[in-house]
């Protein structure tokens, strides 16, 4: 994935040599664009939006889920498996609930995965996590106060740990899926702000990422007052 986002931004770049070209990366994409523009060949862009980042990595993982995936992965990678509903009752995306109806009916979502995927995956979290300090390329990190999917603690420190000078923005009505909530508007104004030049001020007015440090109940507070 790391040379397919190489490759394509050459491709963008051969055929408009003179435009400002932005990676704009969504969740396992974020993950994906933090490990390659952190890599000794980044790709050929101008700027970067890590949007709800999967930063989530074997680090900040319960101990319980870390045994049961090493566990599954090595015992039996090609297991399928899918969210129990207890879980999908109770975490959601997005408040856009239209949206995640129609999501839900797409023929081509892909609801389970094999348990190497996701060994895989928690390897991605982990190395993006680990380099999120490298990144090579201006940075606006965006996350919302109710993302219910990427845990909020390994999310704000990846946020602290950006390279000085980076952007970052905290949508106190946002969830995961930023482009998609009901506030997403919002969101695509701020992203076209800081691809336009990343020192504007951001159309939304959303303030920075809290610290990682901040007591939970400053996070809600603020969370509440927008």
């Amino acid at each position: 994935m790391s040379q397919d986002l190489r490759t394509f931004t050459a491709l963008v770049r051969a055929r408009f040599p003179h435009a400002v070209i932005a990676v704009v990366a969504e969740s396992m994409g974020g993950a994906v664009a933090i490990e390659t523009f952190a890599s000794a060949h980044p790709p050929d862009a101008d700027r970067l939006v890590l949007i709800s980042p999967a930063v989530w990595g074997w680090s900040s993982q319960p101990l319980a889920y870390k045994l049961a995936l090493e566990t599954a992965a090595h015992l039996a990678p090609a297991k399928v498996f899918t969210p129990p509903g207890f879980v999908t009752d109770h975490i959601t995306p997005s408040d856009n609930e239209p949206e995640l109806v129609a999501m839900g009916q797409d023929p081509l979502m892909i609801w389970g995965a094999r348990s190497d995927a996701l060994y895989g995956l928690v390897n991605t979290m982990q190395h993006a996590w680990n380099d999120i300090g490298e990144i090579r390329a201006p940075t606006l990190y965006l996350l919302g106060a109710h993302d219910q999917i990427i845990p909020r603690q390994p999310a704000l420190d990846a946020a602290r740990r950006l390279p000085t000078g980076d952007r970052t923005a905290w949508y106190a009505h946002g969830w995961h899926l930023l482009l998609r909530d009901n506030q997403a508007a919002h969101v695509y104004d701020d992203i076209a702000a800081f691809i336009r030049d990343p020192q504007a001020p951001l159309p939304s007015g959303a303030p920075p990422v809290p610290h990682a440090g901040a007591a939970s109940g400053a996070l809600e507070a603020t969370a509440g007052k927008e």
